[in-house]
């Protein structure tokens, strides 16, 4: 198999014409976020290192989304260490109280984040931009320090698991068309997809009357096939 979309970013931000799973590379970043909780740890470990300035101030993200507005006099001394940050340095995306909304929901409305884009983020959900095809990650905030300065970041790249769904979803299913990525996360433990890409191809049969699913786990080089719950065919 080629390189999954994941690696092709990789490559892309990396100045290389192919990277293969396992390979450590320096890439460049689009976009750099962080919120009200973990944007003031970046902040320290910035001045810490002795930065003075960030690499882009249209490319750095700062939303005060978790407790604003503020709970008690720690969070509101937080937000007031990323708005004397994103001050001192200009940074335009910078979402205040009554500008803020939801990170992972606000970027992608605001345009920020597009399609094989190069994104980290001092939040664990900020692999949600992968629905919008870019490449985006979790980072500690030591990295997004890092990143608001350097604007690169340090990757491993990651192998992937295959997911093939074949033939017809029942309509249950149908609705909810996360539930089998869901169901394989569940059976295979969340961090097994974690610290894996997920791809994704298009093709279709079916057995017994009812829809298959074929996996082949990544570099592991395992596969199993499994059939969704419905059809004809039994139990």
């Amino acid at each position: 198999m080629g390189m999954t979309m994941t690696q092709k970013i990789l490559a892309a931000h990396a100045g290389l014409d192919q990277v293969k799973a396992g390979q450590l590379i320096r890439a460049k970043l689009d976009e750099v976020l962080g919120n009200d909780i973990t944007t003031p740890v970046a902040i320290n470990e910035f001045n810490k290192a002795g930065f003075t300035s960030v690499f882009d101030r249209t490319r750095v993200n700062i939303v005060l989304d978790h407790f604003v507005p503020n709970k008690d006099i720690k969070s509101a001394q937080q937000s007031k260490q990323c708005r004397e940050f994103a001050n001192k340095y200009d940074i335009l995306n910078f979402f205040d109280v009554g500008q803020m909304g939801i990170e992972h929901a606000l970027l992608p409305e605001q345009g920020i984040v597009t399609a094989g884009d190069c994104i980290i983020g001092a939040d664990s959900h900020t692999c949600t931009y992968g629905a919008l095809g870019a490449f985006s990650t979790g980072v500690g905030s030591t990295d997004m320090a890092a990143g608001m300065a350097t604007g690169e970041g340090w990757f491993k790249v990651p192998s992937a698991i295959r997911f093939r769904l074949t033939g017809q979803l029942p309509p249950q299913l149908q609705r909810q068309g996360r539930d089998p990525h869901h169901h394989r996360q569940n059976r295979r433990g969340r961090r097994a997809v974690q610290i894996h890409g997920i791809y994704r191809p298009r093709c279709g049969d079916a057995e017994h009357g009812r829809p298959a699913v074929h996996l082949q786990h990544g570099h592991r080089g395992r596969s199993e096939k499994r059939h969704l719950p419905g059809g004809s065919g039994g139990h």
